[in-house]
């Protein structure tokens, strides 16, 4: 990044350079916008993870989605202004883990406990989920029916990301029921509740796993590949899913892997690789 850019800013990104886009209210939500705003392709929805507009990475893996010019690429504040501080993101997720010593790890992580509790208190699952599915209808409604809509979710919105997906969200368009999305992309997705967010899928879904992850289970991967296998042999429909195993993948390598380790470079490189080949796909 350049070196004009804040001390707080966060070195892990395979990005460099400030961000591109905008910020502006969409359908009630302030929204970083960036990329084809005349005649795009599709529209990627990014749902981040739990520190929002307010980490730099997240901007710039928006940039990253745009800048084939095939894509206009939106980065709500799913959170209205109340994203987790990137004090707390550097005690729970350093971006050089290596660096950090077992002292200093534990010592941050109970420093910024009470706050991170606290704002999982006023985040529940509830009216999170409605402010994601409200933010959906308004613009599935919004955009032309020729155009699709994908949605990547990292970490805490990777759970919503998916629940996008489920034919419980389905809207009525002109007499018509229709998912809320056309594709969903799920990168180390966290407190997924089992079957209930992914029994119900009526959309295609790629997922990422670390298998170091230390946050999101790399078992879930496979529990959620037999609840699909185990619907399809009632003789249920169920679209297509993928899912791909990261190595080190350390939680968020998709967000705040270390660019600096090639391991955790190339998770970050491959983990934004998969979200446009699968949008490729299905958009």
């Amino acid at each position: 990044m350049h070196s004009q850019c804040s001390s707080q800013c966060i070195k892990g990104s395979i990005h460099s350079g400030q961000p591109k886009g905008s910020e502006e209210n969409i359908h009630g939500l302030n929204t970083y916008i960036v990329g084809n705003r005349t005649n795009p392709r599709a529209i990627l929805v990014v749902y981040s993870d739990i520190f929002g507009l307010g980490l730099p990475n997240n901007k710039l893996i928006a940039d990253g989605y745009a800048a084939s010019g095939e894509y206009l690429v939106y980065l709500p504040d799913f959170f209205k202004g109340d994203p987790v501080g990137l004090k707390v993101a550097d005690a729970l997720i350093p971006v050089d883990a290596a660096a950090q010593s077992t002292f200093s790890k534990y010592t941050g992580i109970l420093t910024s406990m009470p706050t991170f509790l606290m704002w999982l208190a006023r985040h529940k699952a509830g009216p999170t989920d409605a402010v994601c599915m409200e933010f959906l209808t308004k613009l599935r409604k919004d955009t032309p029916s020729t155009r699709k809509i994908g949605m990547v979710g990292f970490c805490w919105g990777g759970r919503y990301a998916i629940r996008a997906g489920l034919a419980s969200n389905m809207i009525d368009i002109d007499g018509t029921k229709k998912p809320l999305i056309d594709a969903a992309v799920a990168l180390h997705p966290s407190n997924l509740v089992l079957p209930t967010d992914v029994a119900d899928l009526c959309v295609p879904v790629s997922y990422g796993w670390g298998v170091e992850d230390v946050a999101v289970s790399f078992a879930l991967k496979g529990k959620i590949e037999s609840i699909h296998a185990d619907a399809a042999k009632t003789g249920r429909k169920v679209p297509e899913m993928e899912h791909r195993a990261y190595k080190p993948g350390r939680h968020g390598f998709a967000v705040r892997g270390n660019p600096d380790d090639p391991a955790e470079r190339k998770c970050l490189e491959d983990s934004e690789k998969q979200a446009l080949e699968w949008m490729g796909r299905w958009l």
